[in-house]
């Protein structure tokens, strides 16, 4: 299993970025993936994930109606678009999966066995 984060940079507030993770060595057809994230001096912290055998999403109230999390099943990778960015949004952004987990709920709360390398978000005027 490998997951490649990337789409990070500098962003003003207010700003859009789409982070992208491109998975290899199994299929997005089965298991919940989804992205965390860790702020400097703070826990790491899940926003959003995807069940992949039945699509149904998970988002924390901070960040709803802002993020969304998508699949390209043809390319193997997931998307966050993330809109309306605050400084509140910086952070290390990770995208992460367990096979042996289906729902979101038992990826959040079990916390995923595979981590991608994470990808910088920086919201900043």
């Amino acid at each position: 299993v490998q997951l490649q984060a990337s789409g990070g940079g500098l962003v003003k507030p207010g700003g859009s970025l789409r982070l992208s993770c491109e998975a290899s060595g199994f299929t997005l057809n089965r298991p919940a993936i989804g992205w965390f994230r860790q702020a400097p001096g703070k826990e790491r912290e899940a926003v959003s994930c995807l069940s992949t055998n039945n699509d149904i999403t998970y988002y924390p109230d901070f960040v709803k109606g802002r993020f969304t999390i998508s699949r390209d099943k043809t390319k193997n990778r997931i998307y966050l678009q993330m809109d309306n960015l605050t400084p509140e949004d910086t952070g290390v952004y990770y995208c992460a999966t367990d096979l042996g987990q289906a729902s979101c709920y038992a990826l959040r709360h079990d916390g995923p066995s595979d981590w991608g390398k994470g990808t910088l978000v920086t919201v900043s005027s």
